[in-house]
Formats: structure tokens, C-alpha cells, sequence
């Protein structure tokens, strides 16, 4: 065994998706294809946490068939949190005990698996143990349902996502459409995405004008001010032409003051602002100034955990960024993360890249002006093209008494070597 043959630290971080397992699936089984490379593959209990707290898993202790089914098994096997690091300045002592943690456990590698915040942790800690001469190797692994990570042409979780917001709305509007007369005029789904419209954007897959499927009619983007009067004008008018209105909403449509619709006051552990019902507000005025009834949903966690209605490309994606970190940590690489690289839209194909970390963390991809038409209302068909290769594929689960078969693995905790960590509050 050579200097590197060292073990790994992987955890999952964040909102999870019906994919993030599949990426750890791939981290896993090929770290485990180069035993003079690695040693054990640990896991952190619940992300980040799980370091702070030396809650680490022991993987070997699964057999290659449950590795095998986290392919195809949704949210987060090992545990996820929402953590983030403050700076070093801030809190050192966090960082000090990762490396007390990875030092006890004889640690070298550290892939952490989430989105933006997750990639400043993995920067952060890989400038810290370069700092301290230490050779700790740290890959970011993408994910994240929002789309929004820069230099990446687009996130594990979000194909999947796409596809079922596309299909839910299609099949809503359909029934939304057959009882419109006497029933219900305006349907209101409601989508993830806090400052990108990409989920939203991809509501309008569901549009097939050739059929003469024309929902969803109204979309509404976190990146175009709410207009109330306009709102209302679209879907008085939607209604007349057609008997109904089908609109998919983010959940982080802003209005002309810059305030979100549905600001609840609160805020999540990144400090966030949490957000809390744009449908049931849009409902309300359409109640109170249309006179139209009206059905609303949250799509909510059923979107990020709907691993029935993947996309083949999204999973496929998903297992080759995972694997292509473990490549990249053999290359002895670091502070880097693994991309997705578009080579040509049709047909469609893709390769592996890499980005700094540095350049990830905290950068917001947000939907380009030149994806939303003029109305504000719908996507343009440069958008359309970039989003329906992500969609493609049925990758089913397996079937058993008429349930998808899903793992949830053993997750046995490995002794601990260190004193309990005391966070600061």
C-alpha cells in the first residue's frame, strides 16, 4: 500500500434528490475496484456531522449487491444535513477537529456530495489541510435539484426533478382541462427553486402544441419581478380562450420590490429566508380578484424524491460524477470538482470536466434571459433544446409486490477515538 492507500470520508449534504445515492454508488464501487489506492470507505452520519461528531460509517460491512441498489434508490442513505462551515476566522476549531477526525481515522480523501454551500465547505477545508502541509485530498461531488451550480451544464437531481415536473403537469392539466366547465378554471402547482427558475422552466416540457396541449399557460420565474396586474390579466385572459389556466410557479418568484411572495420571516440553517406557500398566495388573488375557482399543490419533496420517474440521463450522470471524483482522487488531484460537459445538444452526448472549487462555492447559475420569452411568462426554444436531453430515459427501480424495491443499509458506526466535539451556538 503506497502513501495514498489511505482511507475515505464521503458524506451527502443538503436538500437530498432521487439521485444522490446513485453518485455514491459510484464513489463507493469504484473506490472499492482500487484497494492500493484506499482503505476503508467512511461515511459521515448525516454530512458534515457526521465528522464533527465522529459518527463515521463503515461501508465495507455492505455487500456489493446493497452498494449496487443505492443506484437505484432514492433520498440520503447515509444521512444528510443542512451545516455550513463558517469561515475559518469565524470558527477554527470546526476545522481543526475535521483534521483531528481524518487523523484518528487515518483519512486522505474527502468527497463531499452537495451543492453550492457543500462545495465552499470542500474548498475550505482543502485550503485549510494545504495550509497545515497536510496531504488530504478534497473533491466536491455536484448535486443539487436547483440546477444552480456554475461551470457545470447542469446537476445531478435536476434531470430527475425536470422530468417529473414536466409529467405532473402535463397529466394535472389534462385533468384540470377535462372537468374545467363545471369545475375548477385555475391549477397552481407550485416548484422548488429559491433564486433559479430552472424547475419552473421545465414545467413547459410538459406543452405538446401539436396535440393541442398548451399548459402549463403561465409559468413564473424567480429571475422576473412578479406583476400582479399583469398576472391576473394573463390568466383572465387564458381562461376565456381555452376554459382554463395551468400555472407553475417557483417557489422564489419575487415581486416588484424584491420581496419574496411567499416570505414567511424565518430562515433556514444556511440563513436562507424560508419560504412558504407562493401558490396558496397566487390562489388567494385569484379567488379574491378573478372570482375563478381554483386547486393548488406543492410539489414539495415529492419532486426531489420521485426515483420511479428518473431520467436515465440524470442517473447516468449522476454514478459517472461520482466515480470520475474517485479517477480524479487517484490522480492525486484536489480542491476540484468533476462537471458535466455538454458536446453537442443533438444528439446529445456528454463528458466529464472539472472546475476549482474556489470557482463553485457560492455561485448562483440562474435561468439566461435569452431561456424566458418576452412575456415573462414561458421558456424560448433555446431553453427547450438545453433542458429535453436531460429528461430522456425511463430508468425504473425494480418492482416487488408492486413496490419499487429500495435498500436502507446497516449504517454501522465505526468506534470512536476522540473526546465528544462541544460546538459553539
Amino acid at each position: 500500500m503506497n502513501k495514498h492507500g489511505k482511507n475515505i470520508f464521503y458524506a451527502q449534504s443538503g436538500g437530498v434528490t432521487a439521485v444522490i445515492n446513485a453518485s455514491a454508488c459510484g464513489v463507493i464501487e469504484t473506490a472499492r475496484k482500487h484497494p492500493e489506492q484506499f482503505g476503508k470507505i467512511y461515511v459521515g452520519k448525516n454530512g458534515i456531522l457526521g465528522a464533527l461528531h465522529e459518527e463515521l460509517i463503515d461501508t465495507s460491512l455492505e455487500t456489493p449487491e446493497a452498494i449496487r441498489a443505492l443506484y437505484h434508490t432514492p433520498g440520503g442513505a447515509f444521512g444528510s444535513c443542512r451545516y455550513k462551515l463558517k469561515s475559518i476566522e469565524q470558527n477554527r476549531a470546526e476545522y481543526e477537529r475535521l483534521i483531528d477526525v481524518f487523523k484518528a481515522h487515518d483519512i486522505g480523501t474527502f468527497f463531499y456530495n452537495g451543492g453550492g454551500d457543500s462545495q465552499d465547505t470542500a474548498n475550505k477545508v482543502a485550503e485549510f489541510s494545504q495550509s497545515l502541509g497536510l496531504d488530504i485530498r478534497c473533491i466536491g461531488v455536484p448535486k443539487t435539484v436547483d440546477n444552480d451550480l456554475p461551470f457545470t451544464d447542469n446537476c445531478p437531481g435536476f434531470g430527475s426533478v425536470a422530468k417529473y415536473i414536466a409529467v405532473s403537469t402535463r397529466e394535472a392539466s389534462l385533468d384540470v382541462a377535462s372537468m374545467a366547465q363545471t369545475s375548477t378554471k385555475v391549477f397552481i402547482l407550485e416548484v422548488m427553486g429559491r433564486h433559479a427558475g430552472w424547475i419552473a422552466a421545465a414545467g413547459a416540457l410538459a406543452q405538446d402544441t401539436d396535440k393541442n396541449m398548451h399548459a402549463p399557460h403561465i409559468i413564473l420565474f424567480p429571475e422576473i419581478a412578479f406583476d400582479q396586474a399583469k398576472f391576473l390579466a394573463k390568466v383572465s385572459a387564458t381562461v376565456k380562450q381555452h376554459g382554463y389556466c395551468v400555472v407553475v410557479a417557483s417557489e422564489g418568484v419575487k415581486d416588484l420590490d424584491g420581496k419574496f411572495l411567499a416570505e414567511t420571516g424565518t430562515k433556514d440553517a444556511f440563513g436562507h429566508a424560508q419560504l412558504g406557500g407562493v401558490a396558496p398566495y397566487l390562489a388567494g388573488l385569484v379567488q379574491s380578484e378573478l372570482k375563478l375557482k381554483y386547486h393548488w399543490a406543492v410539489a414539495d419533496y415529492l419532486q426531489r424524491a420521485a426515483r420511479h420517474l428518473s431520467s436515465t440521463v440524470d442517473v447516468e450522470q449522476a454514478y459517472a460524477l461520482g466515480k470520475a471524483a474517485v479517477e480524479f482522487a487517484i490522480e492525486n488531484k484536489t480542491a476540484i470538482m468533476p462537471t458535466i460537459v455538454r458536446d453537442s445538444t443533438t444528439p446529445y452526448k456528454w463528458s466529464i470536466g472539472e472546475v476549482a472549487l474556489s470557482k463553485v462555492a457560492n455561485v448562483e447559475n440562474k435561468l439566461p434571459k435569452d431561456f424566458i420569452d418576452q412575456e415573462g411568462f414561458g421558456i424560448t426554444e433555446a431553453c427547450r433544446a438545453y433542458l429535453l436531453p436531460l429528461i430522456q430515459g425511463e430508468a425504473y427501480p425494480p418492482y416487488v409486490n408492486g413496490m419499487p424495491d429500495y435498500v436502507v443499509l446497516k449504517n454501522q458506526l465505526i468506534n470512536k477515538k476522540l473526546p465528544a466535539f462541544e460546538q459553539k451556538k
